[in-house]
């Protein structure tokens, strides 16, 4: 084993081995609970352990924290006009196979190409778009690695990716190199420098690198940021956002997943591996990037003792899990401080006993939302010292809301927001509701959470990967409905 503090060569993990033989699985990373098939074999899966501790964290290093400018800033910037958006989609699991739906939905969209190595899954989605009623999509299914051919064809505009996590960053680099626009499913990366090299490709590029944070559409998620920026919270102070969702008998299903790669990201690091559901929607209530900015994570962790439990329990004698060691604690807390002086609070849990939430709260000097189940107290209509229901404020509905009050998809519809806003703005040439410096700084909590637990919750410093430009305000998804033509 190696030194606690050693430093992992490029590619490797603290425990020695390749990053790519340790981590490449089955399944589809996504929003909430859709996930399915990417990746081939596990070999060296189940070897974890604590040993690897440090396998995605990266280096701690001053290098980690700030970077000089190597490209233009992708603050602003638009879209480039498309009469029609040509989309390509690699990994067609759970997530990426109804993902497609919303994709074939959309007026002056189509679907020119499939990637997936499990084939039966890409024949399923390549039907779906020609019964759509659009030309047959060009299929990928030669191995982990045919995504880059996908990735060099010259009819594509945009790339949507929904693999397990340790592919998002190579595959995300390779669409931007190859001038595409670019969209990640959580998290877009696991590593700090992962994140720089992110940014800074896209400043290089002038390509698009988004995280898909679906989350931050969702009906009361937008309403609370319309009600924020109105004022009725008053001065904001204090947010807070999760994902706590059991998730044990998925992560030991295998079929669901097709394989551990979720599950074993608990043998590797201890902090919170899925950070952006919550702090994607309380970083747009602050402006995050937009007039302030995160600056320091603090973060704690519980013991590790449910999923252990939960295998002892369910998995049969000889099980490849019997192999892990869980070292994530089973929920882990982390505080966040803004440059403004704000607090945001993010919890995750995927392995005790709980109802699903998101916390999704947010306070001001006027008052406060509490959602699971959604209420709220604000003066001065309200001053009998009780919760109220939120549904007083339905006429602050976000305008996509009110033009799609009933959308399809799944996640109560906050996939077909997403989707329908993202290809409208690259449709009418728009700048996106977020960017680059979005997706570093709600996926940052990953790598930043694990060093802090590692050091008894020592405050570790968030990057400014805006480099300066959070300082002026601009829109982001609370966006004025734009004049099509």
């Amino acid at each position: 084993m190696r030194e606690e503090n050693a430093t992992p060569r490029s590619g490797e993990t603290d425990d020695g081995y390749s990053r790519r033989s340790v981590l490449r699985s089955a399944g589809v990373a996504g929003a909430g609970l859709g996930l399915g098939a990417f990746g081939a074999s596990q070999a060296h899966a189940a070897e974890g352990g604590a040993a690897g501790t440090a396998a995605a964290a990266g280096a701690d290093t001053d290098a980690d924290a700030e970077r000089p400018r190597r490209g233009r800033t992708m603050i602003g910037v638009p879209f480039e006009r498309h009469a029609t958006v040509r989309v390509g989609i690699v990994g067609l699991g759970n997530r990426g196979g109804g993902m497609i739906d919303l994709f074939l939905a959309q007026q002056g969209v189509r679907v020119t190409a499939l990637c997936d190595p499990v084939v039966d899954k890409l024949e399923r989605a390549a039907k779906k778009v020609v019964e759509a009623g659009q030309p047959a999509p060009a299929t990928y299914t030669n191995g982990e690695h045919d995504f880059e051919q996908l990735c060099a064809r010259n009819d594509i505009d945009f790339v949507y990716v929904a693999t397990p996590w340790d592919w998002h960053f190579e595959m995300a680099k390779t669409a931007m190199t190859h001038g595409k626009h670019v969209g990640v499913e959580c998290p877009i990366a696991m590593r700090l420098d992962e994140l720089w090299d992110l940014v800074d490709l896209s400043e290089r590029t002038r390509r698009h690198c988004m995280q898909l944070e679906n989350c931050a559409y969702g009906r009361n998620e937008m309403r609370v940021l319309r009600m924020a920026h109105e004022g009725l919270f008053g001065d904001l102070l204090h947010a807070a956002g999760a994902y706590n969702h059991d998730l044990r008998g998925l992560m030991f299903d295998p079929d669901y997943y097709e394989g551990p790669w979720r599950r074993l990201w608990h043998t590797r690091l201890l902090g919170d591996l899925y950070p952006n559901h919550g702090f994607g929607p309380t970083a747009n209530y602050m402006d995050v990037n937009r007039g302030d900015r995160v600056t320091h994570i603090s973060s704690f962790g519980t013991p590790a003792l449910t999923l252990a439990q939960y295998r002892e329990a369910n998995m049969p004698p000889g099980d490849p899990s019997w192999k892990e060691t869980y070292i994530k604690g089973d929920r882990t807390f982390s505080m966040i401080q803004t440059a403004r002086g704000r607090v945001i609070r993010l919890e995750h849990d995927v392995s005790t006993p709980h109802p699903y939430s998101r916390i999704n709260s947010l306070g001001g000097t006027k008052g406060v939302f509490e959602d699971y189940e959604p209420r709220i107290y604000l003066e001065p209509a309200h001053t009998d010292d009780r919760w109220h229901d939120f549904a007083e404020f339905a006429d602050h509905d976000h305008w996509l809301w009110k033009e799609h009050s009933n959308p399809p998809g799944g996640h109560g519809g906050m996939d077909y927001i997403m989707v329908f806003r993202l290809m409208q703005c690259m449709r009418l040439g728009l700048v996106p509701d977020f960017d680059v410096y979005d997706a570093a700084v709600w996926t940052a909590p990953v790598p930043l959470s694990h060093r802090s637990i590692k050091a008894g919750g020592r405050p570790q410093r968030i990057p400014d990967f805006t480099r300066g430009g959070w300082r002026h305000e601009r829109p982001g998804i609370d966006s004025e409905k734009p004049e099509e033509a």
